[in-house]
């Protein structure tokens, strides 16, 4: 070949690779939203009431608020007959690789900047939490364990079973899987049995009492699957969803005797406010999935609460509701450090003891596998998402955190080798409340859990803590920590240097247990109430005193469904959406 024919192919090469790149830039950008009905909030272009009059384009039949892990399965499920906009404060979960992938889970929930996938809260208890901001909601920021509600949740719920019984299997087969089983989680399975916490029950989602091992919304390669892929069964014709879309508050028509709901106005993320309407319709709604705290929070910056305490932050008063906000519950958390003197696989929920008293025993081990992590947090209890759990609640500041954090960096990393026990008090009794400090929708209102305010609750707390304790003296975790006595003496040396929690002494001793319960309380994030079914919606989740206003999430729940939330929030918003369109369409629904 001559010299201007090879630099005629070395030009046609480079093109080629040229065009190759771009193409790949724009598949890289097109899928951070992944769907072409996911768009920024700026692109929106505001509707008017008199729009919604002439049945424009830009009114919708729904308008739901929320897109988490009720508010997507919903929004997809109603937009098969109807116009459905979907509005999302955070942004989208797809290219987000702290979201993503199991062994970056403390990441999002460390991450306090404004654009993080999670929003931290305290309570006034002392307690740090977090709150999902991101398209999918609490699924993009948990640790995936997937098991349904009890048959006795279902009938309290007043729900119909035939019904459920499809909804839940529709999230199935789209994002849950068995998980493969990691070493810490088969440890938990036989010494549970070993204590008598049985039958084993092997791999199911069905919340039966004994040992099982429940689903997991991580894929083989622990990849994580959310709400937000549930979208892809929506009808791309009729649904519109917009990240970065914070909604300020709900507006309504209040020259009849009950106000009735017309629009919403948000934000986009630049700022600008917008507004948009529902159709003038029969049968068109807002629906609030903004969750336990989000909920309660939108009504009563709508002028939907207690009357008094609107006028404190001269909020118009639509409807007068004492109960918005009220019977807050969060289960509390308890662990134990089981150390070894090996690093082992890192693993979230997989295995789970259910006991007759309301007791759960779970497990998670290892940290995250970049080369740095296992320097700055140890798993679910890590400091940087301040799960403190020596450090008594009303201690647990800023710079404790910081100091916590800064301590460990100077520890060997055998220090942080092994894994944690977890028990969680299901239905708890002690309840809380939630109330404005002001107006603004980003700030986080006042929450207070009341945790360990029942006896009953403290009381469970101890049976619990025992039976962790022996657990970790089972035959089964002493083979699977292969510690002789000098080596398990060296390593609970450097854990309480480390400043991680270990089974207490004198477990003997209740006065004693209390008290270690109350000091060491953390959470596992599945805080519910505050919209209660009958107090301020009715059965069908219509809120009480207005037109056009429902609520679906887990702010209507009075207890946790089975030992972990997800999966009943995300059948929640597929039975809703299912139940809703049955009931305005009857046969001609098609679901």
């Amino acid at each position: 070949m001559d010299l201007v024919g090879a630099v005629k192919l070395f030009l046609l090469c480079s093109l080629l690779w040229l065009s190759a790149i771009t193409s790949c830039q724009g598949k890289e950008n097109s899928s951070e939203y992944r769907y072409p009905f996911i768009r920024r909030a700026s692109s929106f272009s505001s509707s008017s009431p008199s729009a919604s009059l002439s049945g424009s384009h830009n009114t919708y039949d729904y308008i739901i608020v929320g897109g988490g892990t009720a508010g997507c399965p919903l929004a997809a499920t109603l937009s098969q007959n109807f116009s459905v906009l979907l509005l999302e404060r955070g942004g989208a979960p797809f290219d987000n690789v702290n979201v993503s992938y199991l062994k970056n889970f403390h990441i999002s929930l460390a991450d306090t900047s404004p654009t993080s996938a999670s929003q931290v809260f305290i309570s006034t208890d002392g307690v740090f939490n977090s709150r999902a901001r991101v398209l999918g909601g609490g699924t993009c920021i948990n640790a995936g364990f997937y098991t349904r509600a009890s048959t006795r949740y279902i009938e309290e719920a007043g729900w119909d079973a035939k019904l459920v019984n499809e909804s839940y299997p529709w999230i199935e087969r789209q994002i849950v899987q068995q998980p493969k089983l990691a070493p810490w989680q088969k440890a938990l399975r036989d010494s549970l049995l070993e204590v008598g916490i049985s039958p084993f029950n092997g791999f199911t989602f069905d919340h039966l009492y004994g040992t099982k091992v429940g689903g997991t919304i991580f894929d083989e390669f622990g990849k994580r699957h959310t709400a937000a892929d549930l979208l892809a069964e929506g009808n791309p014709e009729k649904l519109s969803v917009l990240i970065y879309a914070k909604v300020q508050k709900i507006m309504f028509n209040t020259t009849a005797k009950r106000p009735k709901a017309v629009g919403v106005i948000f934000k986009d993320e630049n700022g600008n406010q917008h507004q948009a309407f529902l159709a003038r319709r029969q049968g068109s709604e807002i629906i609030l999935s903004c969750g336990a705290i989000g909920s309660p929070q939108m009504l009563m910056l709508s002028g939907i609460g207690p009357k008094a305490e609107l006028k404190k932050f001269n909020i118009s008063v639509v409807h007068d509701n004492r109960f918005v906000g009220k019977g807050l519950s969060d289960n509390p958390l308890n662990t134990v450090f089981v150390p070894t003197n090996r690093p082992v696989e890192q693993s979230l929920i997989q295995t789970v003891g259910i006991t007759k008293r309301g007791v759960y025993i779970e497990a998670s081990s290892g940290f995250g596998q970049s080369s740095d992590s296992i320097r700055y947090d140890h798993g679910m209890m890590s400091a940087e998402i301040g799960q403190l759990s020596t450090i008594p609640p009303r201690q647990r500041t800023a710079q404790a955190i910081q100091d916590y954090a800064a301590g460990k960096q100077f520890l060997p990393h055998e220090a942080f080798m092994g894994g944690f026990i977890l028990e969680k008090i299901a239905s708890p009794f002690s309840k809380g409340h939630l109330k404005l400090i002001n107006t603004s929708v980003d700030d986080n209102p006042s929450i207070t859990f009341n945790y360990f305010s029942h006896p009953y609750d403290l009381q469970r707390c101890v049976e619990g803590i025992r039976m962790m304790e022996k657990i970790v003296r089972t035959q089964h975790f002493m083979n699977y920590t292969q510690c002789d006595d000098k080596t398990l003496d060296k390593l609970l040396n450097m854990s309480v240097k480390a400043n991680i929690n270990l089974v207490p002494k004198h477990t003997n001793d209740t006065k004693s247990m209390e008290q270690f319960c109350k000091d060491t309380v953390i959470t596992i994030w599945h805080y519910h109430g505050g919209c209660h079914v009958g107090k301020v919606i009715d059965h069908k989740y219509k809120v009480l005193g207005v037109h056009r206003l429902r609520v679906i999430d887990g702010s209507t729940f009075r207890e946790s469904p089975g030992t972990n939330p997800q999966a009943t929030v995300m059948m929640m918003g597929r039975y809703m959406g299912l139940k809703i369109l049955r009931e305005r369409l009857g046969a001609a629904a098609g679901v």
